[in-house]
C-alpha cells in the first residue's frame, strides 16, 4: 500500500463523510466526531506533501501507516454503527460513545507521537538525500509550516535532555514498531493478599470470623471481590459465596435476612417481605461450607448482629477498622510496591503497563510517588492526566506536592490529592460529580435518576447528561453497572446504574462543604441520622441558597421538622428507612423545585403523609417514588409533571383517576399489586415512554392503548401473568421498540403487528409460549433487530427472507443471582 492510498482512497473519504453526518446529529459521539474530523483534516495535507515529494518511505514507516489504515477501517465501521444507532438505545449509545472516544485517542496518540516522529525522521532523511527534489518543490515551505503547527519536538523536558518528540524519534528508530493493543484489565498487588486471606479461610476451624483491614482506597474491596472470583475459593465453598455491602448506614435487619436466607438455602428473598424471628439455635445436621463477605463495615454495633455461629460458615469482614473483639484474625492490606504502582498508573494514564517512550519518565514517577501507592488515587489521577500535554503534567506534579497533609491522616492526604483531579474538570462535569454525594453510600444510583436530575438543573439535554456520565466513568470517578439479566442488546435507563467508591463520595461531600451552611449550593447529610443536623437548625433563621438538598433520616413526624426556607432549591432528595414518613413542610417554600426524589431503604413500604403539598409546586417536572405506598394522586394535580417513576411501590388504586396531561415518561417497576393497568394512562396523549417491568401480578392492559399516539417505547419486561397484548398496540404508528422479554405466559404477538411502520426492534427473550409469528410480521420493513431465544430464532429466520435488513440476535442466558445483593 502506498503511503497515502488509504487517505486518498475510499476509506478516509467515507470516514469523513460519516463523521460529518454524526457531527450534525444530536448524539453522544458528536463532539468526538468533530475532533476526529479536525485531526484527519490536519493530517491529510502533511501526507500529501510527502507523497508528492516523490520519496518512498522505508519499510518500517510503511508498516506503521498500514497499521493506521486498519485503524481507520475499523473507525469507519464504528462510525456507521454510531450513525445508525437510534437515540433511545441508551446503553448501546454509551458503549459506542466510549469506543469513539477510544478511536479518537488512538488517532490523536498516533498524530502527536509515533506518526510525527516517523515523519520527522523521514524528513531528516529526505532533506539529506533528496535536497534537489525539495528545491524543485514549491510546497517545501508549506510542509515545514505544517510540521511546525503540529509542534514536533517543541516541548522541553526541562532537564536538557530534549523533549518528548525528540525522544520519540530516537525510540522509533530503535524499535520500528508501535504497540497499540493493551490489556483491558489489570489487577495488581493482590498476590500476597490472596495468599494470606486464603490461609485464614481454608481449613482453620478456629478462625470463624476473619478480616481484611486497610485505609480507604487501598484496595480492600478489590481484594475481596477477586477472592470471591478465585477458582480455588469457589471450589472450596462449592460456589456458596455471598457478598454484601454494609456501609455507614446499614439496614441490619435486611442484611440479617439475606444472610440467614442464603445459608438456609432460600436465596430469593422478596425485598418487601417482613422479617421473621429466626431460631438461631438451629440444629445443623448437614454442614455445608459457606463464605459470607461483609464489605465496608464501620461499627462493631452493626457488625455483631450479622455474625451467626453456624458450622461451616466462614465470615470475611472488610473494613477500615479492626474489630479484635469479634474477629479472630486480620490481614492488613499492604500498599502497592513501586513497580506495581507505576504499572497501575500507566494503565490509567497511557492505556499500557509501562511509561511510553515519548513521556518524561522522571515526571511520571514523581506523580506516581505523590499518589502514595494508593490504587484509587493512582487510577483517578492517572485518568485525569490522560492525553494532556507535558506542561499540564508538570503543573499537576507541583500541585500534588503542595497538597502535603494538612493533618496526619493518610486518607485526608488521599482526598487532597484526588481533589486536584476533580478541580480540573469542566465546570458542569465537576458540578455533576459533586451531585453524587447526595445519594447514600454504597447504593446503586439509577442512571435514569441522574440524567433526569441533571437535565432539570444543569441546562443540558439527555445526550449531554449521558456524555457527562461517560466522561466521569472514563476518569474512574464513577462506575457503570448493568443488570446482567438484560443481555447486551438494549437497556432502559433503569437497567443501568451508577456506583461510586466511598472515598470518592467522601471527596464529593468534602468539596461541597467549602462554604458556610447558608451559602452552600448543596446541603447534604453524609449519612443517616435520627434527626436533622443541628447546624441547619442554628442557621434556619436565614434562607438557605442550596440548589440541591439531600436528607437522610429514619422516621420523620411533624415535630421532627423545623422551618427552613429554600428559595433556590431545584432538587430535593429524601432518603429514609421507616414505615411512616411525613414529607417536610418546608417543601411549600421551594418555589423552584423541579425534581423530587423519595427513596425508602426499609424492608417494608412506607406510608407517606403530607403528599398534598406537591400540588402547590409550580415547576415540579420529575417525581421518583421508591418503596412507598403511593398516595391517591387524583386530588393532587401535577399539571406540568414530565417524568414519573414508581419503583418497588404499593400502588393499590392510586393511579385510577390520575391525570398528568403533560407526562412524557412513566416507569413502573417491581410493583407486585399492579393487576391491571389503569385506563386513565391512555389519556396521557404526550406519553413517549411507557415501561412496566417486573410486575408479576399484571395480567391485563387497557384495550384503548391505541390512544397513546405519541408512544415510541413500550417495555413490558418480566410480567409473567400477562397472556395477551391488546390489538390497539398495532395502532401506535410511532412505536419504535417493544420489549416483552420474560413474559413467559404471553401466547402470541398481535395479528396486526405489521401496521407498526416505524418499529425498529423487538426484544422477546424467554417467551416460550409464542409458537408462531403473525403473517403481517414480514411487512415490518423498518424492523432492524429481533432479540430472542434459540427456539424462537428459527421463526424469525424465515422472516429475514422478506426483511433483508433484519438481524436476529440469539440472546445469552444469565443464571447468576448477583443482582439479588441489592
Amino acid at each position: 500500500m502506498a503511503v497515502t492510498d488509504f487517505f486518498a482512497g475510499e476509506i478516509v473519504t467515507e470516514l469523513l463523510k460519516t463523521l460529518l453526518a454524526i457531527s450534525r446529529k444530536s448524539c453522544l459521539s458528536k463532539g468526538t466526531a468533530e475532533s476526529l474530523i479536525t485531526s484527519i483534516n490536519d493530517l491529510l495535507p502533511i501526507i500529501h506533501e510527502i507523497k508528492y515529494s516523490g520519496v518512498e518511505l522505508p519499510a518500517t514507516r510503511q508498516f506503521q501507516l498500514d497499521r493506521f489504515s486498519e485503524v481507520l477501517k475499523q473507525g469507519l465501521e464504528l462510525a456507521n454503527k454510531v450513525l445508525a444507532s437510534p437515540r433511545w438505545n441508551v446503553y448501546k449509545n454509551l458503549l459506542l460513545a466510549k469506543k469513539m472516544e477510544k478511536l479518537e485517542k488512538t488517532v490523536s496518540r498516533f498524530m502527536q507521537g509515533p506518526l510525527q516522529a516517523h515523519i520527522l525522521a523521514d524528513v531528516h532523511h529526505m532533506r539529506s538525500e533528496t535536497a534537489q527534489r525539495f528545491d524543485r518543490f514549491e510546497g517545501n515551505q508549506r510542509l515545514e509550516q505544517r510540521l511546525g503547527a503540529l509542534k514536533i519536538g517543541t516541548c522541553s523536558s526541562g532537564g536538557g535532555g530534549g523533549g518528548w518528540m525528540e525522544e520519540a524519534v530516537r525510540r522509533v528508530e530503535e524499535e520500528g514498531k508501535m504497540k497499540w493493543e493493551i490489556s483491558n484489565s489489570l489487577v495488581l498487588g493482590l498476590g500476597l493478599g490472596m495468599k494470606k486471606v486464603k490461609e485464614m479461610i481454608f481449613g482453620k476451624e478456629d478462625l470463624r470470623v476473619v478480616g481484611i483491614c486497610g485505609i480507604g482506597g487501598s484496595g480492600k474491596t478489590t481484594l475481596a471481590r477477586e477472592l470471591c472470583k478465585d477458582d480455588q475459593v469457589r471450589s472450596y465453598f462449592q460456589e456458596r459465596i455471598l457478598f454484601l455491602t454494609v456501609s455507614q448506614s446499614p439496614n441490619v435487619e435486611q442484611l440479617k435476612a439475606k444472610i440467614v436466607g442464603f445459608i438456609m438455602g432460600n436465596q430469593i428473598l422478596s425485598p418487601t417481605s417482613v422479617l421473621p424471628q429466626w431460631n438461631l439455635q438451629y440444629e445443623w445436621l448437614n454442614v455445608t461450607k459457606t463464605l459470607v463477605v461483609l464489605d465496608d463495615v464501620w461499627s462493631l454495633a452493626e457488625l455483631e448482629p450479622l455474625l451467626f455461629k453456624i458450622p461451616g460458615c466462614k465470615i470475611l469482614v472488610v473494613s477500615r477498622f479492626k474489630f479484635p473483639k469479634v474477629i479472630d484474625a486480620t490481614y492488613d492490606v499492604e500498599l502497592l510496591k513501586e513497580d506495581e504502582a507505576l504499572s497501575l498508573f500507566c494503565h490509567s494514564a497511557f492505556g499500557q503497563k509501562s511509561v511510553p517512550p515519548a513521556a518524561d519518565k522522571n515526571l511520571v514517577k514523581q506523580i506516581v510517588n505523590e499518589c502514595k501507592r494508593l490504587p484509587l488515587a493512582l487510577k483517578v489521577i492517572g485518568a485525569s492526566l490522560r492525553d494532556q500535554p507535558e506542561w499540564y503534567w508538570a503543573n499537576a506534579r507541583s500541585r500534588l506536592s503542595r497538597g502535603e497533609a494538612i493533618c496526619e491522616s493518610h486518607e485526608n492526604n488521599l482526598l487532597q490529592r484526588m481533589a486536584i483531579s476533580v478541580n480540573c474538570l469542566p465546570r458542569k462535569v465537576k458540578e455533576c460529580f459533586l451531585d453524587l454525594g447526595a445519594f447514600p453510600e454504597d447504593k446503586k444510583i439509577p442512571l435514569d435518576l441522574l440524567t433526569n436530575m441533571w437535565v432539570e438543573t444543569q441546562g443540558i439535554n439527555e445526550e449531554g447528561a449521558l456524555a457527562i456520565v461517560a466522561e466521569l466513568s472514563d476518569k474512574n470517578l464513577l462506575t457503570l453497572v448493568k443488570d446482567a439479566r438484560d443481555g447486551d442488546i438494549y437497556s432502559s435507563f433503569y437497567d443501568i446504574s451508577v456506583t461510586q467508591h466511598d472515598v470518592l463520595r467522601d471527596l464529593a461531600l468534602h468539596l461541597s462543604d467549602d462554604d458556610c451552611v447558608n451559602n452552600r449550593s448543596r446541603l447534604l447529610m453524609a449519612r443517616r441520622e435520627e434527626e436533622l443536623p443541628r447546624e441547619w437548625d442554628r442557621y434556619s433563621d436565614q434562607p438557605f441558597n442550596a440548589r440541591m438538598v439531600s436528607i437522610h433520616t429514619g422516621e420523620m413526624k411533624e415535630m421532627d421538622w423545623f422551618q427552613m426556607e429554600f428559595p433556590k432549591c431545584e432538587v430535593l432528595i429524601l432518603n429514609f428507612a421507616s414505615n411512616e414518613y411525613l414529607l417536610p413542610p418546608f417543601i411549600a417554600d421551594m418555589p423552584k423545585l423541579r425534581a423530587l426524589i423519595i427513596m425508602n431503604y426499609s424492608t417494608s413500604n412506607a406510608t407517606l403523609h403530607g403528599f398534598s403539598v406537591l400540588s402547590i409546586l409550580p415547576k415540579l417536572r420529575t417525581l421518583w417514588l421508591e418503596k412507598v405506598s403511593v398516595p391517591q394522586l387524583s386530588p393532587t394535580p401535577l399539571k406540568i409533571l414530565r417524568k414519573f417513576s414508581i419503583i418497588l411501590c404499593k400502588i393499590s388504586n392510586s393511579l385510577d383517576q390520575s391525570a398528568f396531561p403533560r407526562l412524557m415518561e412513566l416507569t413502573i417497576d417491581h410493583c407486585d399489586d399492579l393487576f391491571t393497568l389503569p385506563s386513565c394512562i391512555c389519556e396521557m396523549h404526550l406519553l413517549k415512554y411507557l415501561s412496566i417491568t417486573n410486575c408479576h401480578s399484571l395480567y391485563q392492559l387497557p384495550t384503548d392503548l391505541d390512544k397513546l399516539k405519541s408512544l415510541q417505547i413500550l417495555r413490558l419486561y418480566a410480567c409473567p401473568a400477562l397472556q395477551t397484548l391488546p390489538a390497539g398496540i398495532c395502532e401506535l404508528l410511532f412505536l419504535k421498540y417493544i420489549d416483552i422479554s420474560q413474559c413467559v405466559n404471553l401466547r402470541c404477538l398481535p395479528i396486526g403487528i405489521g401496521k407498526l411502520a416505524n418499529l425498529e426492534k423487538i426484544d422477546m427473550r424467554e417467551c416460550s409460549q409464542i409458537r408462531n409469528l403473525p403473517k403481517s410480521a414480514t411487512t415490518l420493513h423498518s424492523l432492524r433487530r429481533v432479540v430472542c431465544d434459540e427456539e424462537m430464532s428459527g421463526l424469525w429466520r424465515d422472516a429475514e427472507k422478506a426483511l433483508p435488513d433484519l438481524l436476529v440476535q440469539v440472546a445469552e442466558r444469565h443464571y447468576g443471582l448477583d443482582w439479588l445483593d441489592e
